[in-house]
């Protein structure tokens, strides 16, 4: 007698140590052969599928069971779009999760669609409740660690927890968490921590006696990637060589990492001498699919990555249209870093390997067509720069400002006062040596920032510091309100509650005389300067500065007394002779035209009479001066010749 199937099924369920999600998977199928709808066996078929990474055959499973198994599987269902790389979808279903499961997929989703943001939230609301199994809170900190650190990579480090950006001892346990720590010191820039978290995490994943071979040698290999990346960054090119050497990109396990493991070790090789073989390497990279495409940040890399490639290759026409097109469809202005980017890269297309005034020169045209484009204008400001002409490159930024506060759009204001552009108009100014608008800009860039719910720190911080070099009561009162808001951001600022006390000491001092013990006191500042080894040395005086020194090396006596040998002008063939001879002495008279040279020797009896006349040997004819009538002046007649010479004037004869 046959089993019954869904006898079967349930025994297979019911087995605690069950493994073989194949088998299941059969059992399932052989219960819906006798009944369609058994609403058990069309559940264990979804979640079997989705145990074999069969994403596409459990969604089709999911539409053939109807609404009532849609509404029963929303968890498997989010989960198997989130895989497909159906993110949208997946979000949409699981906005609002009001269970754990699909919390932790929504997470995911967000995550992968780049909303490090909500990923982040999400996973902290996991962490606050109890733990639903084993194992749990590992992954947690493990995701949560992965979310601030791509939120330093996507330039939004502020919104990080600052207690969270300082690895903890939890963090140094597990070798993920370790990466991840060391990702989130990269993105900020803080290499030497970055460098020793990844030798934790190389470590704590070869010390690791659950992986086999093979499976630490898959984690380890990523990790290997990104130290190899940090040695270059930090210049410590033999370490990263040695590194690369060890990497066979082929045996990185995942597509994203092997084609940025290929990139890393192009962009660290000293030998560029081909780049059409760098070319050909560069895109010998398997195509990624959907599922895997690498973040924004990422992909914006390796992209830029492929522009300057082509540049070596002198494919110039081809960058300047891909990257006008990109640049053209984006809103301006804008200070996106990949816009920006590509700004440039476009500019040193339209230069084509051009150096000094000349690639200025072509460049110039540019901006009259994209005079927002904010990455344009800086590179026309370092071209001025590197030819010592700071001057048009401060016209040209406040020309962009004053466009830009005419504008009512808030981002073109946002722009106008971003950080970085008023950082470098301040720069521009100190190298100029013009001291008073520096305090003007600071001013106005702190005044649009204080309203801002998120305003920029460091610009408050040097607008404040500025304005404490005043003796004006006004500006005095401005940089303690400014530091009075960085107390309320940070109330242990140790630079705002300073600059607090600076700012009403002189005027207000029982208003800041309850702050002075959060100082570091002034014997403690002291402490090691000693007052009466400094008065006894006096007051140092610098030398005076020598009027317009030349920065060339002046000669010797020596030098100066032996003769210069005049350098022999080398003389094209073109402008020679045909009858040149080298030793010859050549004709001097040669350059003049040939009626002025003494050889010339004129044709005719028109020609001799004239030459008589012109040269040595003419008739040199007699001149004497006749006074007008009345006192008028003096006129030069030509004196008449002598008895029957040709001038003799002949009578007319009257008529008869």
């Amino acid at each position: 007698m046959a089993s019954n199937p869904t006898a079967t099924l349930t025994s297979l369920l019911r087995g605690s140590t069950i493994e073989d999600h194949e088998e299941v998977l059969k059992a399932a199928n052989a219960v819906l052969k006798s009944s369609k709808i058994n609403p058990e066996a069309l559940h264990t078929r979804v979640v079997a599928l989705l145990k074999l990474d069969r994403f596409n055959d459990a969604l089709r499973a999911l539409d053939d069971g109807g609404d009532k198994l849609a509404e029963t599987c929303v968890l498997e269902k989010a989960y198997a779009l989130y895989k497909t790389g159906q993110l949208a979808e997946a979000e949409k279903l699981a906005q609002g999760a009001n269970t754990r499961g699909l919390k932790h997929v929504a997470a995911q989703v967000a995550y992968r669609a780049e909303k490090f943001e909500d990923a982040a939230r999400l996973y902290k609301e996991l962490s606050s409740e109890a733990m639903a199994i084993e194992g749990e809170e590992n992954d947690l900190r493990i995701n949560s660690s992965a979310a601030d650190a791509q939120l330093e990579w996507q330039g939004n480090g502020d919104k990080v927890e600052t207690s969270r950006k300082k690895p903890s001892r939890e963090d140094l346990e597990a070798f993920e968490t370790s990466y991840n720590a060391a990702c989130g010191c990269i993105a900020r820039g803080d290499l030497g921590a970055g460098s020793v978290l990844l030798k934790r995490a190389r470590d704590l994943c070869e010390a690791l006696d659950e992986l086999s071979d093979e499976e630490k040698r898959a984690e380890v290999l990523p990790i290997m990637v990104q130290q190899a990346f940090v040695f270059t960054k930090l210049g410590k090119l033999e370490e990263a060589e040695a590194l690369q050497k060890m990497i066979n990109i082929a045996d990185v396990p995942e597509p994203p990492s092997r084609v940025i493991a290929q990139n890393n070790a192009l962009a660290a090789t000293t030998n560029t001498d081909n780049p059409f073989m760098t070319q050909r390497i560069f895109d010998s990279v398997p195509n990624l699919s959907h599922t895997e495409k690498h973040f924004e940040h990422q992909a914006s890399i390796l992209q830029r990555n492929r522009y300057t490639i082509d540049l070596q290759a002198q494919k110039y026409p081809g960058v300047s249209k891909s990257t006008s097109s990109a640049i053209f469809k984006s809103p301006s202005p804008t200070i996106s870093p990949y816009i920006s980017s590509l700004s440039v890269l476009n500019a040193a297309a339209h230069a084509k390997s051009e150096t000094g005034k000349a690639r200025l020169k072509s460049i110039l045209p540019l901006l009259e067509k994209r005079p927002n484009d904010v990455g344009l204008i800086l590179v026309v400001v370092q071209l001025y720069l590197l030819i010592n002409n700071p001057g048009p490159a401060i016209s040209l930024l406040e020309t962009f400002f004053r466009r830009l506060e005419e504008s009512t759009t808030p981002a073109d204001q946002d722009v106008r006062y971003a950080p970085g552009l008023v950082a470098l108009i301040i720069s521009l100014y100190r190298l100029s040596g013009r001291k008073s608008p520096i305090k003007t800009e600071l001013g106005k860039a702190a005044s649009y920032w204080r309203k801002k719910s998120k305003p920029s720190l460091s610009l408050l911080r040097a607008a404040g510091t500025s304005l404490l070099e005043s003796s004006n009561p006004e500006d005095l009162s401005a940089a303690g309100e400014i530091f009075s808001s960085l107390r309320s951001q940070d109330p242990n600022d140790r630079t705002a509650i300073a600059g607090y006390v600076a700012s009403y000491a002189t005027s207000d001092f029982s208003k800041v005389s309850s702050n002075l013990d959060k100082l570091t006191p002034v014997s403690r500042l002291i402490s090691g300067i000693d007052a009466a080894a400094l008065e006894e040395a006096g007051v140092p005086t610098l030398p005076a500065p020598s009027a317009l020194t030349s920065k060339k090396r002046s000669l010797d006596e020596k030098d100066k007394e032996k003769p210069v040998p005049v350098k022999k002008k080398k003389i094209s063939k073109s402008k020679m002779p045909k009858d040149f001879e080298e030793g010859k002495k050549m004709d001097p008279e040669r350059w003049l035209p040939l009626r002025d040279r003494s050889t010339y020797r004129p044709k005719g009896k028109k020609g001799k009479k004239k030459a008589m006349e012109m040269t040595q040997g003419g008739v040199v004819k007699e001149e004497e001066s006749l006074e007008l009538a009345g006192g008028a002046g003096t006129v030069k007649v030509e004196k008449a010749g002598g008895p029957g010479g040709a001038g003799k004037a002949k009578k007319k004869k009257g008529k008869k």
